[in-house]
This record gives C-alpha cells, structure tokens and sequence, in this order.
C-alpha cells in the first residue's frame, strides 16, 4: 500500500460519512485512511446467524466469514458422573465439619464433567478478492462500518477511476451480500478465491462456488457439524469463468456475490436452505437486497440515540481517536460511538431467528478462543451474562430471543445433570456449556463446580419481564425455567448443623481460591456469597411470578420459607463483602472475578439507600482488588467495574474504566480483548461480553430506577457534562430521554411501554414543570425529591 496516504490526507472525506439509515444529520460510523492488516483491525458485519470480518485490502480483499453453528463436538451421554444424594450428603458432613482438604479432593475427583467431545465454535476461513486496476496511483482510500446502517463500505480512486465497495449482512434475506462497483464502465476485473480453515469438497453449479465439507477440529475431541456454502456471482456485463479452484471476473461494470452458509446443527435440510437462500437472494436487485437490509436493521438501531456534546473528533480516523485514548486523552464522542457499537454488536449477532445466542466471541472468531483450552463456547460465569447486559436497557429486547431459547435447551440437559450428579429435582447448568448439551461441572472443579452458573443466566428471564411487563410471556417462558431452577435449588440446600442457616456446596466462587488458617489454598467450600445472592435472586423473582400470575401459591410459600433461613450477606473483618461464607483470606486477592458483588449488579440486593454499610463493604472490595498488585485487569472486569462504580454512584472512577476499556482493553476495530497473560493467553484474544457490558455500564451512569424510583444522571463524569440520550429502557416497562447542559437537566422524558405507577425523582438545579401528555400535572415531591404518577400505556411524563 505504498500509494496509500496517510489519515491526513483522507480528512477531506471524513464528513462524506455513511448514509444514515434514518437520515439524521450526524452519523456513527468507525472509520479507516487504509486497509486492515490484521484481523484486530477488521470490522465486524453480521445478521445473528452468518457474518463476516472485513478487512478492506485495495489490491486483495479478504472477508473472514463465519456462521453461528459452525461447531466442533458432539453430545457425550456419558458427560455426567454419577454421584448421587447419598453421597453428596456424606460430602457435605465432612464440609460442616470443617475438614475442608478431605473434601475438596473428594469433589474433586467426583464432581467434575467428561468433556471429551466438548468442541468449540469455529472460524469458516476466508473469501479472497484479487482486483486488477487502471495504471496510476491510489489515493483518497476510505473504510468504514456505518452504525446507521449496518454497512461496510471501503471507497478508493485507483487510476483515475473512482472504486467502492458495500458489504452487508442481511437478516431478511439471510445471506452476505457483496457489492463491488466503479463510477466507470468496465472497471471491475478481479479474481475469487476461498481459503478455508476447514476441510472442503468444491463444486460449480450455474453461477454458484459450492463447498462442502464437515468439521474436524480434534483438539476439544470427536465431532463436528456438516456444513454447504454457496456463492453466487452476478456481474453486470463483462464476463465471468468459473471453476472448482474460484471465479475470475473481466471488464464487468458492477459484480454483486451472494454468500450463504449453513450446518446440519438442528437443520436436517441445511442443504436446502442454502442452496433456497441464495437463489432467492439473487433474483432480487441490489437496491432491493439493501433497502430491506437497512430498513430492518434500522427498526432496531435507531430506537436509541446518545452524544456527550459536539463530537469534535469526527475528522480524526477511529484507529488514531482509538490510540489518543489508550494514551490518557479524553474523546467524549469516541465514547458515545463504543456505546452504540455495542448495541451494534447486540443486534448483529443476536436476532429472533437466530439458531444461537450469543458466545464467547459471538460468530466473529479470530481463531484463537477455539484453539484455547477455554475456547469460543458459553461461559455461564459472567461472559455470556454480559453479552446480553445492553439488549434490554439499549432497547433491544427481541435479541434475548435466541437465549431464552438456549435456556431451555440447558433446562432439559441440566435436569439430568441435577438428577444424576446431585440427586435433586429441577435443572442446573455450570460454568461452561456448549450446544451439546453439557451441563455438568468443567473437567476441573477449580473453574467448573458452580452449579449456580445456571441459576445466574436464568436471571435474565426475569430482567426480560421487568422490562417487558409482557405476562404472556412470563406464564409461558420465564416462569416455567425459573421454577425449574428453583426446584434445583431448593433440593440442593442443605442446614448447616451449627449455624441452622440453608447452604448450597460444595461449590466454587467463580473462578477463585481461598486461603485457610493451615495455609493450603482451595476453590470448595459451601455456600460461597455469589451462591446465596443467586438463590435469593431465584427465589424472589419466582414468588413475585407466582403473585403475579395467581399460580404455585404452596410452591411460592416454600420459597418464602427457604428465603428466612439463608444467610445474610456479610463483612469481612476488613469491611469488604465476604467472598465465601467463612472469613477464608483470598488467595489470589488480585483475582479477576467478583462474583460476591452480583448483589451489587446487575441485582439490587445491595444499594446505596438500602444498605449503605454493604455498598461501603462493596467499594472496599472493590479498592482491594483493584489496589493488588497485578490485578487481572481483563476486558470483562473492567466492563464490570464500570457497571459497579455506576451504582455506587462514583461518576470519575465509572468513567477512568470506561477510558481503561476503550483503550487498553479494545483494539483499533473497537473491540474488546481479554489481554495476554491472563488465562493463559500469549496475546489478546478479542472477547465479545467487554462490548455490551460496557454499553450496560455507560446506561447505568445515565439512568438508574434500581432503588424503586427513576433517577436522571446518577453517576455522571465531568467529561460528559453536556449531552443527550433518548429511547432507553428502564424496569417497569418505560423509556426515558434527557438532555442536559453543564450537568444540569434541560429536559427529561419517561414514555410508559406498560402501565405501571412510577416514582421520579425530580432533577436539580432550575424550577421544573412536570407534564403529562401535554398537561401540567399535580406531582408534589415528597422529602426525598420523589413525584409519584400513575401512568398508563403510551402515556408521556415529561420535565421541563
């Protein structure tokens, strides 16, 4: 790329912009003045089921495809250990009794899972394009992922003729979707190839590149899914050769490729569909593939808006915005542009119709999770948690679809987990899973003994009705799963004979160790802190569903019943939160996990107003782990932090993560990255869930009703003193919007999505009138500042 020139030079066209999708004047898009070298730098494309890496290379393009099923493994009937009541109960005496290293060998010989067929998510490979281009120079080179719109585009002149090129996703037709094109005729010669990462029989039918194959990856054991992908090639005039080895294109005008994917993953006629979709797809004009793609996509995206002020940066390529920031400087509207990346993320990777939630780096895999010993699958211990913390408070509650139904997909294989593993009732689910059905503990307790792990993301049925108020939804999905884990945890508690306390255990607190006073470190014990915070949490929603559904009223009692007895959430003797239910040490107090802190957030079992002694004991924690010497400063972790500042209303500290995330923990896409040396990575791995929680944790600092009332601005940093945001969500079943100058509050809006009566606390710092729908309303604020408004569907609360 020796013509290419520099950022400088490619200023003029920053402004050019994408075409917003709903023709706003400012438009959110990452943008590029050259190629992509490596995969870090890519930008992502996806439609929840099949996407693309795209590079942008002038004389070789590469796009790195990828498709959500394309999976290593295969189900293992034999992945649980049989252990049992009886000798569960006999491992619980020895714990009660404080003979801690006879048990913890015990479970650990036990208690752990046969993942000999586990597998992994896996990269397809890449679709090369080599382009032949008039003689001269290349200049005014431009790449770009348009938020708006959800395109790729790169843009170029290359001897005198002015080059573009448009890639998308498309989730109404559900293929990839190429457009090269020149503003001259003729100008489109080029060659394809596929060099793909696994093993593939190729083929030509009509106008289609046909591969097929089935995955072997051995490395997490036997079995792999069969997959077929196809490629159609329309060329506007010119002529076009192909065969097994790829196409060639001469003199062509424009070139459009149609790119499907598909796997036999729950889809015995995934020949089928590919070889429908991309015939379909073909039929149709460009114009009209793209139009129905952006108005789609556009539906969702554009619910919610946000700035921190005028984004003064907008001329300056996101790769060197991107370096400013990881070197100490402030970019107000780089942060308001990671916030809706992650949205953007959310919806690229997580649909209604996808056949998969979200893992562990989505579908966009850089072929480094997979070849880890923790690989590209679902991690129930926070990572895949995270990756759905932005969808409901960032409007985008549709996405959940494809994790509820991963849920009950874990439910059905959990119950016998739960029945042959512990001998309960009910389903559990541990720390890592896959698409096979493995619910049992990992191949080591020290990660893998958390069988709360499936109580944790069935929280998230919950958070969905809270959001929703939808009661369809919750008689017929949530509350189904939510009392089936319940059952589960009910059956696997236990009284602690000196205390009379109920405790679940032996069980880890992810991924931790403790100390004892002997001096040998160990991961068992029973009931570990997040255990009890996640029964409570279980328990609770399930009482309030069956009050609100008129349902399992005896089944509701014993639940109430349970609640008296589990333990308090309690203090060390240092005043931080204990991690386990005994004042154990921290072995490794510079840990990355705080699964002792969920009460905190994203629960609200400790807050600022409720329990200030705990959220004291919650910023100690917090102090403590960050102030250790090599602290495992990680992508998730740091999302997480800002999400528990931002509760603790610490606005600087929320926001220095923020800068951290973006920085030292993103890459030049954006991105964010478990970072090497931590987990046994030799370099950074790109790692979906820092995205979406740091989205989550920038709304957290905006907009809070965690305490049983609506507050504007909670946590706001100096940085973000001006600014606005519409179209966010809150519990209840309502959306707000604000906009504020030097910190105080011009204007502030609550749309009601349900009836539901809302408490508000009015802002401060000018004389307020409260309306609704258009009216002065009566609102006195009570001591604490709070307006109390009955509100009805559709209703609009609006300060002014």
């Amino acid at each position: 790329m020796k013509h290419l020139k520099t950022y400088l030079a490619a200023m003029s066209l920053a402004l050019a912009g994408c075409q917003s999708a709903n023709d706003a004047e400012e438009t959110t898009e990452l943008w590029y003045a050259q190629p992509a070298e490596v995969w870090m730098e890519s930008l992502p494309i996806g439609n929840g089921r099949l996407g693309a890496m795209t590079y942008g290379g002038v004389e070789e393009e590469t796009l790195a495809l990828n498709e959500s099923t394309m999976w290593s493994g295969q189900y293992n009937e034999n992945q649980n250990r049989p252990f049992g009541r009886a000798k569960m109960d006999e491992l619980r005496k020895l714990f009660f009794e404080g003979k801690l290293s006879e048990g913890n060998k015990i479970a650990g010989d036990n208690l752990a899972g046969m993942q000999t067929s586990f597998g992994t998510h896996l990269p397809i490979g890449d679709l090369k394009m080599q382009f032949t281009y008039p003689k001269g120079e290349v200049k005014d080179y431009r790449r770009s992922l348009c938020l708006d719109n959800a395109i790729s585009s790169v843009s170029f002149n290359a001897g005198g003729v002015n080059y573009k090129r448009e890639y998308f996703a498309t989730n109404p037709d559900n293929v990839l979707v190429l457009r090269l094109s020149a503003d001259k005729r003729k100008s489109i010669t080029m060659n394809m190839t596929l060099d793909l990462m696994r093993r593939s029989d190729f083929s030509v039918e009509g106008n289609q590149l046909v591969f097929t194959g089935k995955v072997d990856f051995p490395l997490h054991g036997p079995g792999g899914v069969s997959f077929e992908g196809r490629i159609a090639v329309l060329a506007d005039n010119g002529e076009v050769k192909m065969d097994e080895t790829g196409v060639s294109v001469s003199e062509a005008d424009a070139v459009t490729l149609i790119v499907d994917v598909r796997t036999d993953y729950k889809s015995p006629e995934y020949k089928q569909l590919c070889l429908s979709g991309v015939k379909d797809a073909a039929v149709k004009p460009y114009d009209e593939l793209k139009q129905a793609h952006v108005e789609d996509y556009a539906a969702l995206y554009n619910r919610v808006a946000i700035n921190f002020g005028e984004d003064t940066n907008k001329a300056v390529p996101t790769d060197v915005r991107w370096k400013q920031v990881r070197e100490g400087q402030t970019d107000t509207g780089l942060d308001a542009l990671f916030f809706q990346y992650g949205r953007y993320l959310t919806i690229a990777s997580s649909r209604e119709n996808s056949p998969l939630p979200i893992a562990l780096q989505s579908f966009f895999n850089d072929n480094k999770a997979c070849n880890m010993g923790w690989t590209n699958d679902y991690h129930l211990d926070i990572n895949t948690q995270q990756n759905y913390w932005a969808a409901n408070v960032g409007n985008l509650a549709e996405c959940n679809a494809p994790l509820f139904t991963y849920i009950k997909d874990l439910a059905q294989h959990g119950a016998k987990t739960a029945e042959v593993v512990y001998g309960c009732k009910g389903w559990t689910a541990h720390t890592t899973a896959n698409v096979w059905g493995y619910t049992p503990s990992s191949g080591s307790i020290i990660w893998g003994l958390f069988p709360m792990a499936g109580s944790w993301i069935a929280t998230h049925l919950w958070t969905q009705y809270e959001y929703t108020q939808d009661k369809n939804y919750l008689a017929e999905v949530a509350y189904p799963l939510l009392k089936g884990n319940a059952e589960f945890i009910l059956d696997f508690l236990a009284e602690d004979p000196k205390s009379g306390y109920l405790m679940t255990g032996p069980c880890i607190s992810p991924e931790n160790w403790f100390r004892t006073e002997s001096g040998e470190e160990m991961v068992a014990s029973m009931m570990p802190t997040c255990d009890r915070e996640l029964a409570y949490e279980i328990f609770t929603t399930c009482v309030q569903a069956s009050d609100i559904l008129g349902t399992d009223k005896e089944f509701a009692d014993s639940l109430r019943a349970a609640l008296d007895k589990l333990p308090p959430i309690r203090l060390r003797a240092n005043g931080a939160i204990r991690e386990w239910f005994e004042d154990y040490e921290e072995a490794h107090p510079n840990h990355r996990h705080t699964s002792h802190l969920l009460a905190l957030y994203p629960f609200s079992q400790i807050t600022l107003e409720k329990t200030p002694e705990l959220a004291e004991g919650a910023r100690k924690t917090i102090e403590n782990r960050l102030s250790a010497p090599d602290w495992e400063d990680t992508e998730w972790s740091r999302a997480n932090m800002i999400c528990l500042y931002a509760r603790l209303k610490d606005a600087q500290d929320a926001y220095k993560s923020v800068q951290l995330l973006q920085g030292k923990l993103s890459r030049e896409n954006l991105l964010t990255v478990s970072p090497g040396g931590i987990a046994g990575a030799e370099g950074d791995i790109y790692s979906f869930d820092g995205n979406t929680a740091g989205t989550a944790g920038m709304a957290e600092m905006l907009v809070q009703n965690h305490e049983g009332y609506v507050e504007f601005l909670p946590c706001l940093p100096e940085e973000w003193k001006d600014g606005s945001f519409k179209g966010l969500c809150l519990r209840g079943g309502a959306e707000v919007a604000a906009d504020w100058t030097n910190a105080v509050i011009n204007q502030a809006s609550l749309k009601a999505t349900a009836d539901q009566t809302f408490k508000v606390k009015l802002p401060q710092g000018k004389n307020y009138k409260v309306l609704l729908n258009g009216k002065e309303a009566v609102a006195n604020a009570d001591a604490k500042g709070l307006i109390t408004i009955d509100m009805k569907k559709g209703d609009l609360l609006e300060i002014k």
